[in-house]
């Protein structure tokens, strides 16, 4: 792909019509076609790869982390959101688990689960998903110092690489003496996206490395949301910066204001009088 800087290359007009002030002459149009036709780079045009302008757009993710603690005002709360599903026995629960651990804080919540889960199986109750998604919002908070809250757990498949697969959220680990992978449940309020070039060297996985986990060592790529995008920055290729002003004229600069001043001073003083 060529890109050709023809912003100087204009006719003013003698009289504006609207907005506009200039229009391309026969000569600057038949130099646009010059430099189309060349193909050659200098100053005002430059040639690149389709790849240059072409990057993905990774979301990345990162865990929800979520405490409980059992006060008399959380639990008020969780009472009434309760009521409200119509999950009364799931409330006897709760009670059982802040009997037997008190009020907390509890920093991981998934431990926390796994005991409302025996004491609702104690009273007949089965622990489904949407009981869990009501534990999440009417009884965690956020906290970054609670453990990561966890989605889904799976066998870990033989030969799998282990290292790759955490870049995408999959952490292999050992659950009750088993190989397992476990994933987060993400947290949307810290939910980022990264722009990375086709020309990266070692692609998505490479830059996802080198600029964020760095940053970030708990987050991953959800390659589902990955899409491509282009985009053409004419400032990018052809910006011109401008040169700095050398100390001499900066300092006669500041001489000039400074008697200025004194004048303005003297005048305010005498005027006074």
């Amino acid at each position: 792909m060529q890109l050709i800087d023809a912003t100087s290359w204009f006719k003013p007009l003698r009289k504006n019509l609207g907005k506009k002030n200039c229009e391309l002459a026969p000569d600057d149009i038949k130099r646009i076609c010059d430099a189309f036709l060349q193909l050659k780079e200098d100053e005002t045009s430059k040639i690149f790869p389709n790849e240059a302008f072409g990057y993905w757009k990774v979301t990345v993710e990162r865990p929800l982390r979520l405490k409980v603690e059992m006060t008399d005002g959380r639990l008020r709360a969780f009472r009434k959101a309760c009521a409200e599903a119509g999950e009364h026995n799931l409330v006897r629960a709760i009670e059982a688990v802040t009997e037997a651990r008190g009020p907390g804080p509890h920093l991981d919540f998934n431990a926390f689960v796994a005991e409302v889960e025996d004491a609702a199986n104690k009273l007949g109750l089965r622990m489904t998903a949407k009981r869990q998604k009501l534990l999440m919002s009417a009884l965690g908070q956020k906290d970054a110092a609670a453990e990561p809250v966890i989605r889904k757990t799976s066998k870990s498949r033989a030969g799998s690489d282990a290292m790759r697969e955490a870049l995408y959220g999959r952490y292999h680990t050992t659950i009750g003496g088993k190989a397992s992978v476990v994933e987060y449940e993400p947290d949307t309020e810290l939910r980022d996206t990264e722009q990375v070039p086709f020309l990266e060297d070692g692609g998505i996985e490479a830059f996802f490395q080198r600029e964020v986990l760095p940053h970030a060592p708990d987050a991953w790529i959800d390659a589902s949301k990955t899409v491509i995008g282009y985009e053409i920055s004419f400032t990018r290729h052809f910006y011109k910066p401008q040169p700095l002003r050398t100390l001499d004229e900066i300092e006669a600069d500041i001489r000039a204001l400074e008697k200025e001043t004194e004048g303005l001073l003297e005048d305010v003083l005498v005027g006074g009088h």
